[in-house]
């Protein structure tokens, strides 16, 4: 249950994301909409915080995932910590699509690892 709830956290924010920035065309567009680039924030820290909690397991499996990134988003966005520009632009064009690649193909290799029950 545990590994499907961070499973649907992810995914979540990651729909998210991807709905806010959907229609803009480069980096400085989103840093230029204030309301945006905070909303995109938000659902960043949500999602590096989770991804910073996966359990042992689920971290070995995906090993392509970059952690180090992960982690410096969360330390950024939780302190509020600036400059974070290149972090950010990094996560929404690169880490957030990658992570929920990943993660998607691990939860149709081993489905049981993603079921309510488990």
């Amino acid at each position: 249950m545990y590994h499907r709830s961070l499973y649907d956290i992810v995914m979540e924010t990651g729909a998210s994301i991807g709905k806010l920035i959907q229609e803009m065309q480069n980096e400085d567009e989103l840093f230029a909409s204030t309301l945006t680039l905070r909303a995109v924030e938000a659902q960043l820290l949500i999602m590096a915080h989770t991804i910073g909690n996966v359990t042992p397991a689920l971290h070995q499996r995906l090993i392509e995932v970059d952690w180090n990134g992960w982690a410096v988003l969360h330390d950024k966005l939780r302190h509020g910590i600036q400059p974070r520009r290149s972090e950010i632009w990094y996560a929404v064009s690169a880490l957030v699509p990658q992570t929920m690649k990943l993660l998607q193909e691990l939860r149709r290799k081993h489905p049981v690892w993603f079921e309510v029950g488990y």
